[in-house]
Protein backbone atom coordinates (compact mmCIF):
# COMPACT_ATOMS: atom_id res chain seq x y z
CA UNK A 1 0.00 0.00 0.00
CA UNK A 2 1.41 3.31 -0.84
CA UNK A 3 -0.29 6.45 0.87
CA UNK A 4 -3.86 6.65 0.49
CA UNK A 5 -4.51 4.54 -2.68
CA UNK A 6 -3.09 0.87 -3.89
CA UNK A 7 -0.94 -0.38 -6.79
CA UNK A 8 -2.74 -2.99 -9.02
CA UNK A 9 -3.02 -4.57 -11.89
CA UNK A 10 -4.64 -7.75 -13.92
CA UNK A 11 -2.93 -10.96 -12.88
CA UNK A 12 -0.97 -12.42 -16.09
CA UNK A 13 -3.62 -14.45 -18.48
CA UNK A 14 -6.82 -11.88 -17.32
CA UNK A 15 -6.46 -9.50 -20.00
CA UNK A 16 -3.70 -8.98 -22.88
CA UNK A 17 -0.25 -7.57 -21.85
CA UNK A 18 -0.93 -4.42 -23.38
CA UNK A 19 -3.44 -3.99 -20.67
CA UNK A 20 -1.94 -5.12 -17.87
CA UNK A 21 -1.49 -1.34 -17.04
CA UNK A 22 -0.83 0.15 -13.18
CA UNK A 23 -3.84 1.44 -11.67
CA UNK A 24 -4.22 3.41 -8.75
CA UNK A 25 -6.99 2.35 -6.39
CA UNK A 26 -8.36 3.94 -3.42
CA UNK A 27 -6.82 2.22 -0.21
CA UNK A 28 -9.65 0.33 1.68
CA UNK A 29 -10.67 1.73 5.00
CA UNK A 30 -10.81 -2.32 6.49
CA UNK A 31 -8.06 -4.71 6.56
CA UNK A 32 -9.84 -6.87 4.28
CA UNK A 33 -10.09 -6.00 0.69
CA UNK A 34 -13.29 -4.90 -0.76
CA UNK A 35 -15.51 -7.34 -3.17
CA UNK A 36 -14.28 -4.84 -6.39
CA UNK A 37 -11.56 -2.93 -6.77
CA UNK A 38 -12.14 0.63 -8.59
CA UNK A 39 -9.43 2.50 -9.93
CA UNK A 40 -9.53 6.12 -10.23
CA UNK A 41 -10.12 5.46 -14.34
CA UNK A 42 -13.25 3.42 -13.22
CA UNK A 43 -11.71 0.22 -14.49
CA UNK A 44 -12.90 -2.50 -11.97
CA UNK A 45 -10.76 -5.16 -10.96
CA UNK A 46 -11.88 -8.14 -9.01
CA UNK A 47 -9.86 -9.00 -5.69
CA UNK A 48 -9.00 -12.47 -7.43
CA UNK A 49 -8.07 -10.82 -11.01
CA UNK A 50 -5.37 -8.46 -8.94
CA UNK A 51 -2.14 -8.27 -8.57
CA UNK A 52 -0.90 -5.86 -5.94
CA UNK A 53 2.79 -4.26 -6.49
CA UNK A 54 4.23 -2.94 -3.30
CA UNK A 55 6.64 -0.60 -5.01
CA UNK A 56 6.34 1.31 -8.85
CA UNK A 57 6.99 -0.81 -11.15
CA UNK A 58 4.87 -1.42 -15.08
CA UNK A 59 3.37 0.91 -17.42
CA UNK A 60 1.46 3.49 -15.43
CA UNK A 61 -2.25 3.80 -15.97
CA UNK A 62 -2.05 7.46 -17.60
CA UNK A 63 -6.45 8.64 -16.43
CA UNK A 64 -5.42 6.84 -13.18
CA UNK A 65 -2.27 9.35 -12.90
CA UNK A 66 -4.55 12.45 -14.00
CA UNK A 67 -7.39 11.90 -11.85
CA UNK A 68 -6.25 10.46 -8.58
CA UNK A 69 -6.12 13.03 -6.10
CA UNK A 70 -2.85 14.53 -5.57
CA UNK A 71 -0.58 13.93 -2.24
CA UNK A 72 -1.61 15.89 0.93
CA UNK A 73 1.66 18.47 1.92
CA UNK A 74 1.70 15.87 5.20
CA UNK A 75 2.90 13.14 2.14
CA UNK A 76 4.89 15.28 0.05
CA UNK A 77 8.46 14.48 0.69
CA UNK A 78 10.37 17.40 1.54
CA UNK A 79 13.60 18.28 -0.44
CA UNK A 80 17.50 17.74 2.21
CA UNK A 81 17.33 21.88 2.28
CA UNK A 82 14.28 21.89 3.52
CA UNK A 83 14.44 19.52 6.16
CA UNK A 84 14.67 20.23 10.09
CA UNK A 85 17.19 18.88 12.71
Amino acid sequence: MTGTFMLVRFLPGMVGETSRVVHLVPAPSAPELPTELVAYCGTTIPPDAAERLDAVEGMPCTTCLLTAPLPTASCTPKLPSEATG
